[in-house]
């Protein structure tokens, strides 16, 4: 199906456009271990000026495994918290407090049975697959899924958009209508041709889909 625009695909980020917004995963994480947000954020600007590399980055790439990533943290928060902090439960704090967003994969599976191609391309850690894939019909709706964590690229790098219009048989991106909570990641979709919408809550969001969809 072609919409009013030209759009025959979708191509959806997964957290906080599919699920709840991802700060709240975040801030459970904050008030499980005690650790505040900002000595987070500054262990890993610590860790990417000792190598070079956001740590972040690397494990969205799949450069560095989660116990790696939680090692370096851990190594980088013990001098500002005067101990070495547990965080061996990341993860698990993490998904306990992310939740489908029903609107959003509702209006996916419209767009689906529409005629509509789907494609999702999300930022993600190479270990957490099983976790995340288990939160929505992934399968169901998507005929094809791109990971950070296992293609050694990430939002928003170009190479990154390309192989997903590879792996959609070479859609061109001018058919393509691209959902992400992050603007930077929106932006380089419209550099590519693609058409974007900026996520940030459903009320924003769902109508201006359903508007570019024709739905």
């Amino acid at each position: 199906m072609s919409a009013p625009g030209g759009i025959t695909t979708v191509i959806s980020d997964f957290g906080g456009v599919l699920t709840t917004p991802l700060v709240q995963s975040f801030a459970a994480v904050q008030d499980e271990t005690g650790i505040p947000f900002e000595a987070l954020a500054k262990a890993m600007s610590r860790i990417e000026q000792d190598d070079g590399k956001h740590p972040l980055y690397e494990l969205e790439t799949g450069n560095l495994s989660e116990p790696g990533f939680l090692g370096k943290l851990a190594d980088a928060l013990e001098p500002a918290l005067g101990h070495r902090p547990e965080l061996h439960r990341f993860s698990e704090i993490y998904f306990e407090a992310l939740h489908p967003n029903p609107p959003m994969i509702d209006l996916m599976r419209e767009a689906k049975d529409a005629g509509h191609r789907m494609g999702m391309l999300t930022n993600n850690v190479r270990e957490w697959e099983p976790l995340w894939r288990s939160m929505l019909p992934v399968d169901e709706i998507f005929e094809t899924v791109v990971d950070s964590g296992f293609v050694g690229c990430r939002k928003p790098d170009r190479e990154i958009y390309e192989i997903m219009l590879e792996r959609l048989s070479g859609v061109p991106a001018q058919e393509c209508l691209f959902i992400d909570d992050v603007d930077v990641n929106c932006a380089a979709a419209r550099e590519l041709g693609m058409s974007a919408v900026h996520y940030q809550h459903n009320d924003q969001a769902i109508p201006e889909i359903r508007e570019a969809l024709g739905l």
